[in-house]
């Protein structure tokens, strides 16, 4: 059940969730119906069902396979890329995110804020990115590059803040400098780093 002549049924789920992702962005949770997002990944409906027992779980699971991957991204290409200047690289590229992925992530919280189907997977989702992101705090902890004395759970609320924030905020509502915005975020990134570090940078020569 569930199956396509001469497909997978990983290639099955791959192409359900490449429109999904596509559907809800561009027609919203409400206004998606699942006959929608099986007709456009063109499968039938009790194909979609033997791999997603909901619409809700669906729309999380789109936003875990096509949703923003930025730092995550980022951080592949350079694992050992000082922290500070992975999460500068990070902020710079948030004005200019794709609009498909921003719009899957700004449906998710917002349908989350008034559909509890959809609320509970959505809590794990953040839950999970929070808990990357604070690790990833951790470890920079323990080399050096960020203040011992910084929560790496606050530190990763910000940073979620700040991406989350950069999805409702597109370019067309408001623009921002590109030169302006960095030099911003180079100052903020400059905080975190440890005190002696900060001093040593701030000492004249």
């Amino acid at each position: 059940m569930g199956r396509i002549a001469g497909v997978t049924a990983a290639e099955t789920r791959k192409r359900l969730l490449h429109a999904a992702a596509e559907v809800f962005a561009q027609r919203g949770y409400d206004g998606t119906r699942v006959t929608d997002i099986a007709s456009a990944a063109k499968v039938s409906n009790g194909a979609l069902y033997a791999h997603f027992a909901s619409k809700a779980g669906l729309l999380v699971a789109a936003l875990r396979a096509h949703g923003p991957r930025l730092l995550a991204d980022l951080l592949a290409a350079d694992p050992h890329r000082p922290v500070i200047d992975l999460l500068v690289a990070a902020g710079r590229r948030l004005p200019h995110r794709r609009a498909a992925t921003s719009s899957l992530i700004v449906e998710a919280l917002v349908t989350a804020r008034r559909d509890e189907d959809v609320a509970g997977p959505m809590r794990d989702y953040v839950g999970e990115r929070a808990d990357r992101l604070a690790e990833l705090v951790r470890v920079a902890q323990s080399r050096g590059e960020l203040d011992p004395a910084l929560s790496p759970g606050a530190l990763a609320h910000f940073c979620l803040l700040l991406a989350m924030g950069g999805a409702l905020v597109t370019p067309d509502l408001h623009a921002v400098d590109d030169e302006e915005w960095t030099m911003l975020l180079t100052r903020v990134g400059a905080a975190f780093a440890p005190a002696d570090t900060t001093a040593q940078r701030e000492a004249p020569e």
